[in-house]
């Protein structure tokens, strides 16, 4: 079997990063590309730009709930059938839930057109930010598919041993994007819907690239004649929930960061938070990238019960994400300024915002990683319920909680801190799971 040379090799930290490392970059890179689309709309556009596609996230959030659910919830369960030797299944359960990701997609562009005239109504914004918003969601929603697509063949390209190929696809989706942001928005005087354009050009890459990919038999994961297993689909979906409940939740925190944001700054506050969430986000995506790089391997293990290959891989992991965390934290408090410039000038009242809080938030970063690991090694294990508690409870109810209460007693630097206090109250109950079901699985 292809996967064999890779996944037969012994768990050391040299063959894990060379497995991991390509997925980190992509994701950092992907990371890298939304900094830069809040870079150009800022820069020539505005700051009122920039606080409408913040105001948007929680939208796409929304549209790209499911089939993040689907994708990562559908990977893990399909590598368990490979490392079972049900190859000619997992197949035919992959093409199925390509199709269904489709139809979802469909559904959800259609919907969120229907929807475009209440979405942001009542939140008091100005007309020309209220303008923003409804020009970039229009044009970002006509990439629904592709975009839906992208997110799954990421996942997919990985656990096919192309993880090249799909950071490959995220560089060349990437610098089209940056491309056409500039082309779009200075060449063309498209505004804020020319970047939305621009972004779902570049997403589009890797789902083009994956339908050739996939449609060809000598991918280890190809396309076959699907076959209708319903059961397939509502364990992908149980076993993805926790990541379907993180996208949603995002998208409902980062509603409540902008409503606190309004009520005591107004929209240069929101523009901060923007401002943040980029840095956070890409600090971020080397837990996230390292966590779906591992994770095939991971549901591989399991699925082969080589419960010592589990156990040094787990070990190793926790290392991995221990030493991130601390060069992450130190470079976000040493470069937050040279950051926050890029974005904003000094004179402008949002950069003095946008500083304090990413020196607050950073605060975060400690915990971030071992949250994210947490979560998506449960998936992998295909225990979607332990993995959806870990993540609603820190996407959710724990960011819910902090936002409610600590802008209450200390103002706006309690809006700031509410991401450091939710994700510490998180890695309580990480910590919490993972002890409980070690001897379970044998990691």
């Amino acid at each position: 079997m292809e996967n064999q040379n890779v996944y037969a090799k012994p768990v050391t930290l040299k063959n894990i990063l060379k497995f991991a490392v390509p997925t980190i970059a992509m994701t950092v890179f992907m990371s890298f590309y939304t900094m830069v689309d809040g870079l150009f709309v800022s820069n020539l556009i505005g700051t009122d730009a920039l606080s409408a596609i913040n105001l948007t996230a929680p939208v796409i959030q929304l549209v790209t709930a499911i089939s993040t659910m689907l994708a990562s919830g559908g990977s893990a369960v399909i590598m368990k059938k490979m490392g079972e030797q049900k190859t000619h299944e997992a197949r035919e359960d992959f093409t199925f839930l390509i199709l269904v990701n489709v139809a979802v997609g469909i559904v959800m562009c259609a919907a969120g057109y229907l929807a475009m005239d209440h979405i942001f109504a009542g939140m008091a914004l100005s007309a020309g930010v209220e303008g923003y918003c409804v020009d970039y969601l229009s044009r970002y929603l006509v990439f629904t598919v592709p975009i839906l697509l992208m997110n799954n063949f990421t996942l997919y390209l990985i656990a096919s041993e192309k993880a090249s190929l799909s950071l490959a696809c995220s560089v060349t989706g990437g610098i089209l994007n940056m491309v056409l942001d500039y082309v779009f928005i200075a060449g063309f005087g498209m505004g804020i819907g020319g970047a939305a354009v621009a972004t779902g050009l570049g997403y589009s890459v890797t789902a083009v690239v994956g339908l050739f990919v996939f449609s060809r038999k000598k991918s280890l994961l190809h396309f076959k004649k699907p076959v209708y297993r319903w059961k397939i689909l509502v364990k992908a979906a149980a076993n993805g929930c926790s990541e379907m409940a993180a996208a949603l939740v995002t998208g409902i925190i980062t509603m409540m960061f902008n409503w606190t944001m309004l009520r005591f700054v107004g929209e240069d506050g929101v523009a901060a938070v923007t401002i943040i969430m980029y840095v956070l986000m890409f600090a971020s995506s080397l837990y996230t990238g390292y966590s779906y790089g591992v994770a095939p391997m991971i549901s591989f293990y399991y699925g082969e019960q080589n419960r010592e290959k589990l156990k040094k891989l787990a070990a190793v992991s926790l290392k991995v994400i221990a030493v991130i965390a601390v060069l992450t934290v130190a470079a976000s408090f040493l470069l937050t300024k040279p950051l926050v410039s890029i974005f904003v000038r000094p004179d402008n009242p949002v950069y003095d915002l946008a500083v304090t809080g990413n020196r607050l938030c950073t605060i975060a970063l400690f915990f971030i990683g071992f949250n994210i690991f947490a979560s998506g090694m449960f998936t992998a294990l295909s225990n979607g319920i332990v993995s959806a508690v870990l993540a609603f409870s820190r996407s959710f109810v724990f960011m819910a909680a902090a936002m409610l209460v600590l802008p209450l007693f200390l103002g706006v630097n309690g809006i700031w801190l509410a991401t450091p206090a939710a994700e510490l109250m998180a890695l309580s109950l990480s910590v919490f799971m993972f002890l409980k079901y070690r001897k379970r699985y044998g990691y």
